[in-house]
């Protein structure tokens, strides 16, 4: 699996394309649609779908902007619906102005469990704390792990939003740091790290 990291928007947000034999997923896509379209027509790769970590509007903007180009699922957790449902307002709330979004449609729920994308195990944990619905991507085979918004490089997600839950959170952190300490990071934003890395800073 190949993994392509853009960091992308105003919130230089990470958006991970992952390729596997000419097959490839989103990962949060943030809000450069038209960028990451020319990506996946300069690998010519074919869309099978997009997953976000959570439901905040930097992290799948452009969602709805792919979705014109690839008629491919969203999949995120049922908790995080209501944060899809307001994602424009949201946006111009943070942004300052208004923006142009197209809405995503298709959506499909997901939950904690095992499954198979482009040939590959795939491992959804729940790790909400930062949004209710929080997920995360363990690719165990491939020793990665995408976050978004609950793991970064030395620090954590923030849960001073009236709907995030400081308790939840650290459970999460406590899953994750209990993977293999040489399995890669994937934050949603900024660079990656280690389990091992991030269990030694928070202990």
């Amino acid at each position: 699996m190949r993994i392509h990291t853009y960091s992308l928007g105003e919130l230089q947000a990470n958006c991970y394309l992952l390729e596997n034999d000419g097959r490839g997923i989103l990962i949060d896509p943030a809000d450069e649609g038209s960028f990451i379209l020319e990506e996946l027509q300069r690998k010519n790769i074919k869309l099978d779908g997009i997953y976000i970590t959570h439901g905040h509007f930097d992290h799948c903007m452009a969602v709805g902007e792919i979705q014109l180009s690839f008629d491919v699922p969203l999949y995120f957790h049922r908790k995080d619906q209501f944060l899809i449902d307001r994602l424009q307002s949201t946006a111009e709330h943070f942004l300052g102005y208004k923006p142009i979004m197209i809405a995503p449609k298709n959506s499909k729920y997901i939950e904690a469990g095992e499954l198979k994308i482009m040939n590959l195990k795939l491992k959804i944990l729940s790790s909400p704390g930062h949004t209710p619905g929080g997920v995360s991507y363990y690719f165990p085979e491939e020793k990665v792990i995408f976050t978004g918004d609950t793991l970064f490089a030395g620090a954590i997600g923030r849960t001073d939003l009236s709907y995030s839950n400081k308790k939840d959170l650290w459970t999460s952190l406590r899953t994750l740091l209990a993977l293999p300490e040489e399995t890669v990071v994937y934050p949603g934003h900024g660079e990656s790290t280690y389990v091992g890395e991030q269990k030694y800073i928070l202990g």
